[in-house]
């Protein structure tokens, strides 16, 4: 175990003595910004990345309105289509009105053709009898 730890200690001296270097030399394709122009970028990024984010909640608002729109005309064709049935019933009920008003009429006037008939009927045998005698 001791053995073990002094290698891993002799690793990391290792590690840890050996000569590093950064790069020295900047790029030819990259820029260098004044602090206050770096400031007004990070700050445009992050307003465009919100703008982004605003955009997707609007255009999921704007999908949803969609969807709204779409079930409010199936409703109102619905409601269309159940206005033109009640007309039609409307109609149907006002025809047999008339039609029930026309038969009335015709009944009285056959009752009233029966009775003159059975009047006249009884008037004729009333009157052959008083012939006959």
């Amino acid at each position: 175990m001791k053995l073990i730890l002094k290698w891993m200690l002799l690793i990391i001296l290792m590690i840890t003595s050996l000569e590093s270097f950064s790069q020295t030399v900047i790029d030819s394709t990259s820029i260098q910004l004044k602090k206050p122009i770096a400031k007004l970028v990070i700050k445009d990024l992050i307003t465009g990345d919100g703008a982004k984010n605003e955009l997707v909640l609007t255009l999921g608002k704007v999908d949803i309105l969609k969807q709204k729109i779409v079930l409010k005309d199936s409703v109102i064709l619905n409601l269309n289509s159940q206005i033109g049935n009640f007309n039609n019933i409307l109609l149907s009920k006002s025809d047999q009105l008339l039609l029930s008003q026309q038969l009335q009429l015709d009944l009285k006037k056959q009752k009233l053709k029966t009775k003159l008939t059975a009047g006249a009927g009884i008037v004729a045998i009333v009157g052959a009898i008083l012939l006959v005698k």
